[in-house]
């Protein structure tokens, strides 16, 4: 990898990256989707009544948000994400190759992604829609409620101009089913 590098966000890094970075930047990445298929018992969730959280799931692509971060600052940067993102190994950090800006035109980059582990026990893979916001509707963890999990990624999704039918079928089944 270059000097500097790049992190790729799919979910709550985009808003909430918690580390230190040059800027960002909207990006595409093939290969991987964004998906609800990784159970939550901690941030999300609870053993007693699990959540879900995303992961980036094999094939498809996905847009994001890249985070590029200084040579100074990559040890730290890395320390900081992995011990949020590894904590139980359902993710693995995989240098992926993106596209900074539209899927079309941009430069691609090196980056680094949490890649989900479909091998864990957390992974859940793909599962009904009504099955999933079942659970997404009534989880709650140490980080908040899934619901507002889903919501604040569709609201930055939304503000970066990315369309994603997937969030936005889940969350029209649990609107549709908390009326």
């Amino acid at each position: 990898m270059s000097s500097d590098m790049w992190i790729f966000a799919y979910g709550s890094l985009m808003w909430n990256p918690g580390f230190p970075h040059i800027e960002s930047e909207p990006a595409y990445l093939r290969g991987w989707h964004r998906a609800f298929c990784v159970q939550s018992v901690r941030y999300r969730g609870t053993p007693e009544k699990p959540g879900l959280v995303l992961g980036l799931d094999r094939g498809g692509s996905c847009h994001g948000v890249a985070f590029h971060v200084s040579h100074a600052d990559m040890e730290a940067v890395l320390k900081t994400v992995d011990e949020r993102e590894l904590i139980t190994g359902v993710y693995q950090r995989k240098e992926v190759t993106i596209q900074i800006g539209e899927p079309t035109h941009g430069r691609m980059a090196t980056a680094w992604a949490y890649i989900t582990d479909r091998s864990h026990a957390q992974y859940v893979g793909k599962m009904e829609t009504a099955a999933a916001a079942r659970l997404i509707q009534g989880a709650s963890g140490n980080s908040g409620s899934n619901r507002d999990y889903l919501e604040n990624t569709l609201c930055h999704l939304n503000e970066l101009g990315i369309h994603d039918p997937y969030l936005q079928k889940l969350k029209a089944e649990i609107d549709l089913s908390a009326e």
